[in-house]
């Protein structure tokens, strides 16, 4: 489903600041090499996502679903001098597309990357986030927002991508559709969860902001 014409999805972005050229240059490069290159954040929700770091500055960041790291990148502009970006990647074949365009950036020392789990490796973490970002399987999201919540402190910012999965959470749901049906059901905790705020913003796919009490 698209939600805007591609006139004004093109007017948008060429209304928002620039994409950085290393980002093109990641961006091409997963269309090259990666499947399902439709995953890459794209230039838009990119900017989305590192204006919002950079209007948080926080010290430490926690994204579930590396995919090639462009995400990673954007969020890494808001990063304090002396934070960290944690990202866990459940597919190892990305490892290293993931750290060649990491240390071209800026941001190479600080970004730590995890292979496995997000489950396993999110509770071995000791660090309190002030920023997450979850997009990775969406049969799982209910239990990485849990495993994430444990590690942010009030005031601290969960931030879910495609949330709207491509307008099929206002549709009739398939049986077999596992992915959906997880999604409405998360949607709807988000909504009447009383540990966070919530704002479902209709950015690319869906983006939804919750703020940690």
């Amino acid at each position: 489903m698209h939600f805007l014409s591609p006139i004004l999805e093109n007017y948008i972005e060429e209304h928002s600041q620039e994409e950085p050229k290393l980002l093109r240059e990641l961006t091409r490069e997963t269309h090259l090499k990666a499947v399902r290159p439709r995953m890459i954040t794209g230039h838009f929700q990119g900017r989305v996502l590192s204006m919002i770091s950079k209007i948080i500055a926080p010290k430490k960041i926690l994204e579930i679903g590396t995919y090639t790291g462009y995400s990673a990148l954007c969020l890494a502009e808001g990063l304090q001098k002396n934070g960290a970006l944690h990202t866990i990647e459940i597919n190892e074949e990305l490892l290293e597309l993931q750290r060649k365009y990491f240390e071209r950036s800026p941001y190479g020392s600080q970004i730590v990357q995890h292979i496995g789990d997000a489950l396993q490796i999110v509770p071995e973490l000791d660090e309190v986030f002030d920023l997450v970002f979850i997009d990775a399987q969406k049969v799982s999201y209910d239990a990485f927002f849990e495993a994430a919540l444990q590690k942010t402190k009030a005031g601290s910012i969960i931030l879910s991508d495609n949330v709207l999965w491509s307008g099929k959470v206002v549709e009739p749901i398939e049986k077999s559709d596992k992915a959906t049906e997880a999604l409405v059901r998360y949607n709807e905790k988000l909504k009447k969860d009383p540990r966070v705020e919530t704002v479902l913003l209709p950015i690319r796919d869906g983006l939804t902001l919750s703020r940690v009490l």
